[in-house]
């Protein structure tokens, strides 16, 4: 197929949908291109000829998306950037347990887009009995080949997803993905791709592209922690985490709409890391709905300390964006501004 800019570049990165059995289980393969060349012959003419011309390259080493890392997230932010320009639209193909981090991540560092970034995987390896593979390697082909989507995008099961907005919900049901605090971009429906009005970022993203694409090396071995509260937490674990001067920021992940247990020592750690300049930031454990540190007197040490409100992102979302932001060279109060500032749909308008 043809590789000129009306065509698609398709891009493995690895993930079930590529996997092969081996003596230990499944791993990646690297014969992608003709295994997905064989796999969408089989589909009826009609969908057969609507599909757009592709070609695929795969990275160097495909991986199971459990060892990805933001070395990763760079490395493939990078080769979407460097191909960009020459074609219509990107499909990643992608494993699903870390598929919305690297989708939240791509979002931070493709600002800007005027074509779509579609991420998809399966939840079955593409020649499984009954796989979802083929299903959802032929939407998101779809659905990126539509000029209206300018974003990253997650697609799989039908649906397709915000990118900086989703996570994997379920660990074997085919539909494995939800985005919880935001409304689906589009769906498959009736063998077509189907963009709902209003809901994409096509009109946020007018102009050139604003990609940034820092070094996430300083980063990538455990600077930006992300730590869930439990009951019984003490100071002295929490300082352990935060006050290691490898720690660059964190994200907490807090109770009900910003609360934390009542102990002054605990706030006294949060207190200490924020003077330090590490760059923290609080989002619910609830998957649904919006932390609003202060309303409750439990979340006033919180604001006290200098701790940033994730409104309703995912932590997937947040915890990408701190490692952005830190990855940057800029001031702390520019940091601070644009982790509350909207910056691709991964968090309501103030």
């Amino acid at each position: 197929m043809t590789s000129s800019a009306s065509s698609l570049l398709v891009i493995y990165t690895g993930g079930t949908l590529g996997m092969v059995e081996s003596p230990d289980g499944l791993i990646p393969s690297h014969d992608i291109e003709d295994r997905l060349r064989r796999a969408l012959a089989t589909l009826p003419p009609s969908r057969l000829a609507n599909l757009p011309h592709f070609r695929v390259i795969a990275t160097p080493t495909p991986i199971d998306s459990s060892a990805a890392t933001p070395r990763d997230w760079q490395g493939l932010a990078r080769l979407i950037a460097e191909h960009y320009a020459d074609v219509a639209g990107i499909v990643v193909i992608h494993g699903t347990d870390t598929l919305a981090w690297t989708a939240a991540s791509l979002a931070y560092q493709l600002q800007g887009l005027d074509r779509p970034v579609v991420l998809t995987g399966a939840m079955q390896p593409l020649e499984a009995p009954n796989s979802d593979a083929l299903g959802n390697l032929e939407s998101a082909l779809r659905f990126a080949a539509d000029p209206r989507l300018q974003e990253v995008a997650v697609c799989f099961a039908g649906r397709l997803l915000r990118g900086v907005r989703c996570r994997k919900w379920q660990t074997q049901a085919a539909d494995a993905f939800a985005s919880p605090n935001h409304p689906t971009l589009g769906e498959w429906v009736d063998d077509d791709p189907v963009l709902y009005p209003g809901r994409g970022l096509e009109r946020q993203q007018r102009g050139a592209p604003r990609f940034e694409l820092p070094d996430y090396a300083p980063l990538a071995a455990g600077a930006v922690p992300r730590i869930v509260l439990w009951p019984g937490l003490a100071a002295w674990q929490l300082e352990a985490w935060l006050l290691d001067e490898r720690v660059k920021g964190a994200l907490l992940e807090v109770w009900g709409g910003g609360n934390l247990p009542d102990d002054p020592d605990l706030a006294g750690v949060l207190a200490q890391a924020c003077g330090e300049g590490k760059l923290l930031a609080a989002i619910s454990q609830c998957p649904v709905g919006a932390v609003t540190i202060g309303h409750y007197a439990a979340g006033r040490p919180l604001a006290d300390a200098g701790v940033l409100a994730g409104d309703d992102m995912t932590p997937e979302a947040a915890a990408t964006k701190l490692v952005h932001l830190l990855a940057q060279p800029l001031r702390e109060d520019e940091r601070r501004r644009r982790f509350l500032t909207p910056l691709v749909g991964e968090r309501a308008a103030p």
